[in-house]
């Protein structure tokens, strides 16, 4: 058994997991993020609530650039005290068992390929879009890391006045809309004319990062996590009709977007990095992704 652990500015979630099936999960909210300690030994008492004997390793996904091999995060997004967080070292020491650290979107689109829509696929981008934006990515079978771990941070292409992840993210909806992303989201489900018009634009906006992303991968499949991503039916068509307008149809007309519906998908993917650790190849961007 292994123990996933999806860490995020606002929640910690940790899963027990056997055989890619979740037996176990708790999640807490994340507090004093301004200490570190207090973040620390709270992400360790929530580990070891869980924590048995049988345990062969803990993943862990990070919203941060990573040294994956020395499992060291920096500037961990929304958690202003993780600066340099040797987390690897803390946690091996306090539990006594491999552990391996990544990006959390890196861990969304693993837990994708291995228990979710990617299944059948060897070149997807996950992309979870929500607090902010961005992508996990595996080619060929192999999860591109980049040598920081930040391979896939579109958010922070240039566009229009500010950048993606401005137009794409919920802020979008605060800075422009002096509303929250959820509320428009309810207001939609009510037939809204206002509303369903800002899901539209969005729609624009979103369409524009993927087809950004088909120019730069060209992956068989996205698929679309976080929490705007539940807001799907109101944005699809006009994101569709963004992609259309390309330079290369024919990549458009073969590419299968999903949303994401497997539950604690990160939690999962976490796990999976400590099966696949003896494939991290050393002095390389990749790791190798097992076939199904």
């Amino acid at each position: 058994m292994k123990i996933g652990v999806d860490l995020g500015g606002t929640n910690i979630r940790v899963g027990l997991i056997d055989k890619g099936s979740i037996v176990k999960t708790k999640a807490e909210l994340l507090m004093n993020k301004d200490n570190l300690e207090d973040t620390l030994n709270q992400l360790k008492s929530l580990i070891n609530s869980i924590f048995d004997t049988c345990i062969e390793g803990i993943g862990i996904g990070v919203p941060s650039v990573v040294d994956v091999e020395n499992g060291i995060v920096y500037d961990v997004v929304n958690i202003p005290s993780w600066k340099k967080v040797h987390l690897k070292q803390i946690l091996e020491e306090e539990f006594n068992v491999p552990v391996f650290v990544n990006n959390d979107v890196n861990c969304f689109v693993l837990g994708e390929k291995h228990f979710g829509h990617g299944r059948n696929h060897k070149s997807i981008v996950g992309v979870a879009i929500g607090t902010g934006i961005g992508a996990g990515i595996i080619l060929d079978n192999k999860l591109m890391s980049g040598e920081n771990c930040g391979a896939g941070e579109i958010g922070y292409l240039p566009y229009k006045e500010h950048d993606l992840e401005f137009y794409c993210s919920s802020n979008y909806f605060i800075e422009e809309y002096d509303t929250t992303g959820y509320q428009i989201f309810l207001d939609a489900k009510q037939n809204d004319p206002k509303a369903i018009r800002v899901w539209s634009e969005y729609g624009i906006h979103i369409g524009t990062a993927l087809k950004s992303i088909v120019y730069a991968y060209d992956p068989e499949v996205i698929i679309l996590g976080g929490s705007i991503s539940k807001a799907y039916s109101f944005f699809r068509d006009q994101m569709e009709l963004t992609l259309q307008d390309t330079y290369f149809p024919k990549s458009i007309e073969k590419l299968k977007i999903y949303v994401s519906d497997l539950e604690n998908v990160s939690m999962l993917g976490a796990a999976v990095l400590v099966d696949q650790h003896k494939e991290f190849v050393e002095n390389s961007s990749f790791i190798e992704v097992e076939k199904d």
